[in-house]
């Protein structure tokens, strides 16, 4: 059985569609106000669409307009939200055996549940304590072996690490890694480590549409997103093929309409058909004139910015981005409104079909 859903909310200019299969995690990704919040609201029932239709597990979770609409508590899913949301007043124990009690289970049987649970998170030396006594990491461990012990058909989690520390991150994500084995999930994060370790699959979501969707590695090493491009550190250029590159179309890389980049094409590349070029900033020489030489592609651009990037020197210009060491950056007096040219051999650029 799998999940299914399909959406469109037209105050939020969302729409979209995204399946599941049984026992898949799907990685969401996308800018801020892309859409990835009111993906999971509408799968978990806290928003409610304009139309669309969810599927999870044969059962008919919403039908709009005018059919069904389960409430939250009755889909099978179970959010886990940035924040833990713990109940004060309960002890840890209580937190966690509140879905099975809600769901009908008795006490004793709920208490047993919730023990397994916060073993199977390292949280059960926690049991007797309120939420005010636990550290961020530890809230959030014990808010994940809530979510697991209503018994979940789909799991949603929304940037789960986004609140906590540099130390409480990794131990989080090293619990999820284990207890979503095999789970059906989705998780929307910014962090591309959470999207490799986590995912069996990513989407990218930008502007309420889903514009890319693959395996995660693929996504990273051909993104077709400027935002996946991003992620992936590279930068990426959209246009025609032609039959020795691209033809640029797209003005907010910097480049002007018309430019032509050449590089290295995708067997499946065709003249004509729409396409990406994609290359590394550390492949990019940066002069303060313009340079010829064969096979070498080279842009005159304007720096917008200019900021320390893992030892080097990173230099933006409009979609573009350069790096260079720091004697190099010092060299070319490089401030933001100098005009620059980038150069890149046609070797480091891959092109393939959009």
């Amino acid at each position: 059985m799998t999940f299914q859903l399909e959406a469109a909310v037209a105050a939020r200019d969302f729409a979209a569609s995204l399946a599941l299969a049984p026992g898949e995690t799907v990685a969401v990704l996308g800018p801020n106000g892309a859409g990835k919040s009111t993906l999971l609201s509408v799968t978990a029932g806290l928003l409610r669409p304009d139309a669309g239709r969810a599927m999870l597990d044969g059962r008919t979770l919403f039908d709009l307009p005018g059919g069904t609409w389960l409430a939250p508590h009755l889909r099978g899913t179970a959010l886990l939200a940035q924040q833990p949301l713990l109940f004060p007043h309960l002890s840890v124990l209580e937190n966690v055996a509140f879905g099975p009690r809600s769901a009908g289970a008795g006490r004793h049987g709920a208490r047993q549940n919730a023990r397994h649970w916060l073993a199977e998170v390292d949280a059960l030396h926690l049991a007797g304590r309120r939420p005010g006594q636990l550290s961020g990491g530890q809230a959030q461990r014990v808010a994940v072996a809530r979510a697991l012990a209503a018994g979940p058909q789909l799991l949603l989690l929304d940037e789960p690490m986004s609140a906590l520390d540099v130390e409480a991150a990794p131990m989080l994500r090293r619990l999820l890694k284990r207890v979503l084995a095999g789970r059906r999930a989705i998780i929307v994060t910014h962090d591309v480590l959470d999207a490799l370790l986590l995912a069996d699959r990513a989407v990218v979501m930008e502007a309420g549409r889903i514009t890319e969707e693959g395996p995660v590695r693929r996504i990273l090493e051909r993104p077709r997103s400027r935002f996946a491009a991003g992620l992936a550190g590279l930068n990426l250029l959209t246009g025609t093929i032609t039959g020795d590159g691209i033809l640029a179309t797209d003005g907010t890389s910097g480049l002007a309409a018309g430019a032509t980049v050449t590089g290295t094409a995708d067997p499946e590349a065709a003249p004509g058909q729409v396409g990406i070029a994609v290359f590394r900033p550390a492949e990019v020489a940066v002069f303060r004139e313009p340079v010829h030489g064969s096979p070498r592609n080279t842009f005159a651009v304007t720096v917008t910015d200019v900021e320390p990037h893992g030892g080097h020197i990173r230099i933006h210009a409009g979609g573009l981005y350069a790096d260079i060491t720091a004697a190099a950056a010092a060299d070319l007096d490089v401030a933001p409104g100098l005009q620059l040219y980038f150069a890149v051999k046609a070797t480091a650029v891959d092109i393939f079909p959009a």
